[in-house]
């Protein structure tokens, strides 16, 4: 396993800075770094192929707040970008992807909006993200404040054969807390859908990410970067 293809780095940007939620309270962050720019081209220098990056300032308001820094981001980092957080709209959903982003991360606008939605994956085919924040076994929407009825299994087969790129799965109890990874959630989803899908949530060591070797196409990391536990930059 190539560990610089498998893990993709989160970068999550909160008032301009790198930080971390805590289980998705946005009251429990903790700071990493100043400049998520400067993180940014760290990753690029070790070699990583993808970054996951969030706006969290859009993620609680509803609307993209950190565009200059993703600008700066993509910049930098010659591998793929990913990009979520805020994306509701068709309008910054293009924004993005015209501005080089290879990929939208999108939850809230597919349960929202599917009209919307829809209209982004098809104009924009294999490169929107289906992000599916399980929370309490239920999907979790509105920067995880807001608990739907849907399962995530059915949230992903509802999309499952539109032109969606794959899936973000996060077990939002998980995230940030560096409590392990359990794979039986992300097998379970696996046994629905056949496009590509991202794990996120709980991964406090190596241990973790290769238990999720074969089951996901890659795993999003921050945390257990940030605090050491994996040690790559």
């Amino acid at each position: 396993m190539e560990i610089t293809e498998f893990l993709i780095p989160a970068i999550d940007i909160k008032g301009g800075r790198v930080v971390r939620l805590t289980k998705g309270d946005f009251e429990k962050v903790k700071v990493y770094s100043d400049d998520p720019i400067k993180l940014a081209s760290r990753f690029q220098e070790v070699g990583f192929r993808r970054l996951h990056v969030v706006d969290l300032d859009g993620a609680e308001g509803g609307k993209l707040k950190n565009y200059d820094l993703v600008r700066g981001i993509r910049e930098v980092f010659e591998g793929e970008i990913e990009v979520g957080g805020g994306v509701r709209s068709y309008e910054v959903a293009k924004a993005l992807l015209e501005e080089g982003i290879d990929y939208v991360v999108i939850g809230t606008l597919a349960l929202k909006d599917p009209e919307e939605f829809e209209r982004i994956v098809r104009d924009f085919p294999n490169r929107v993200i289906l992000s599916v924040d399980s929370k309490g076994g239920k999907v979790a929407i509105g920067g995880w404040r807001e608990r739907t009825e849907f399962a995530p299994a059915d949230l992903a087969r509802r999309y499952e054969e539109k032109p969606i790129w794959g899936y973000l799965y996060t077990i939002v109890e998980r995230d940030g807390s560096l409590e392990g990874v359990d794979p039986e959630p992300y097998r379970r989803i696996r046994s629905f859908v056949k496009k590509p899908i991202l794990a996120s949530g709980g991964v406090s060591s190596l241990e973790d990410v290769e238990k999720l070797y074969g089951i996901v196409e890659g795993v999003v990391v921050g945390k257990a970067i940030y605090e050491g536990k994996i040690q790559v930059i």
